[in-house]
């Protein structure tokens, strides 16, 4: 067999490269949902992603006999080496991701790749897989490959665990999610901690003003970088990424399913949920030409979706470790749950992804009857 060549993505044919092989390598895969190459493009492109600001990254693909066999990402966020590194990141700590690959020996020769640049760059660890910042879509899927994922989250070929294991990973950190019962509601007790809530004075729950869409949204990722600030693996979200990611959500936003709490009068906490776009990314082979923007758009204004996910919820630290946060928490989602159903025909849902170790967010999982649907491990290797 041919030898293996890793070679750095230079050139717009080279990246064309990289974005398409991951739909002939995952052609096969069940379940994988091809994303929309315009989506992916923008991913890595340095001028449109704010991420790039403060992260320095190379592509590689690997080459067999001339053809495109495999890629991977090799990066580091510069806001990440500055975050503590009992946080998961922290100084020297650099990043691996985007990988896809035919076989173990390729996947083992890009990730020796990718290590060889991280270390030539300083780095003295690796935090992997990160495609491309812990926001996107981090970790790898290790449990839930019999169901198709909801939007913005991974879906990986499952030989690929044992690949990196084998390449001398070990789990730094499991993100899981969590399929919510929707049709048939949740437990009394829960259906009375709601109700409480909704007779106090102190709580109010509300949609997002859409007229006010560019405030409403600025509100809430403040909430979200204070409230996920001690989490494992945070970086904080910049101003130039808030403007970005306000301009990416907005087209799917449905603003009676995507919350803000107050209590006494103050904002304390939000809940946002997305449709699962993928139901209507599916079949579309990442390409929304020529008819696939109109079958979107179609589905985003009728308001009709089979599942539904919770990818971000975020109670500010003074409430935390408080009855109240627990209480906010479940009157959101029971809000949610009552619109998805009655107003969209939701049929599923899912919440996450939710650190391992976040007790209080896995118990509200547990409370609510909830079944963990998905495993993501993030890998760790402690020295290069």
């Amino acid at each position: 067999m041919p030898d293996i060549k890793i070679r750095p993505v230079a050139g717009k044919a080279d990246l064309k490269t990289f974005v398409d092989i991951a739909y002939r390598l995952n052609a096969d895969v069940p379940h994988w949902v091809p994303p929309l190459r315009s989506d992916v493009y923008e991913l890595l492109n340095r001028d449109k992603n704010p991420f790039y600001e403060h992260a320095t990254m190379q592509l590689f693909l690997a080459w067999r006999g001339g053809e495109p066999v495999g890629r991977i990402s090799a990066h580091y966020d510069h806001l990440a080496l500055e975050q503590p590194a009992e946080q998961g990141l922290g100084p020297g700590t650099g990043n691996w991701g985007l990988m896809e690959a035919a076989d173990e020996a390729v996947m083992h020769a890009l990730i020796a790749a990718a290590e060889d640049w991280l270390r030539g760059e300083g780095m003295t660890r690796v935090i992997a897989p990160i495609s491309l910042s812990v926001w996107d879509e981090p970790g790898l899927l290790v449990k839930g490959h019999d169901d198709a994922p909801m939007v913005m989250m991974g879906h990986h070929n499952a030989a690929y665990q044992g690949w990196i294991e084998a390449a001398g990973y070990q789990e730094a950190k499991q993100l899981l999610t969590y399929r919510v019962p929707v049709k048939d509601g949740f437990p009394e007790l829960i259906n009375r901690i709601v109700a409480s809530g909704e007779r106090s004075a102190k709580i109010t729950i509300r949609p997002i003003d859409m007229k006010r869409y560019d405030e409403e949204a600025t509100l809430i990722l403040s909430i979200l970088n204070q409230a996920w600030s001690a989490n494992w693996g945070f970086v904080p979200i910049t101003d130039r990424e808030v403007q970005y990611i306000k301009g990416k959500l907005k087209p799917a936003i449905i603003p009676e399913i995507n919350l803000i709490a107050y209590y006494e009068g103050k904002p304390a906490a939000f809940m946002l949920c997305l449709p699962d776009i993928n139901e209507a990314i599916a079949e579309m082979d990442g390409s929304l030409f020529p008819f696939g923007w109109a079958k979107l758009l179609w589905r985003i204004k009728r308001r009709k979706w089979r599942g539904g996910r919770v990818p971000l919820m975020g109670v500010l630290p003074e409430h935390q470790n408080k009855r109240l946060a627990s209480q906010l928490a479940f009157m959101m989602i029971e809000q949610i749950r009552r619109y998805g159903v009655e107003q969209m025909g939701v049929e599923k849902a899912e919440v996450g992804w939710i650190l391992e170790d976040n007790q209080g967010m896995v118990a509200i999982a547990n409370a609510i009857d909830s079944e963990m649907n998905r495993v993501y491990a993030v890998y760790e290797k402690a020295a290069l």
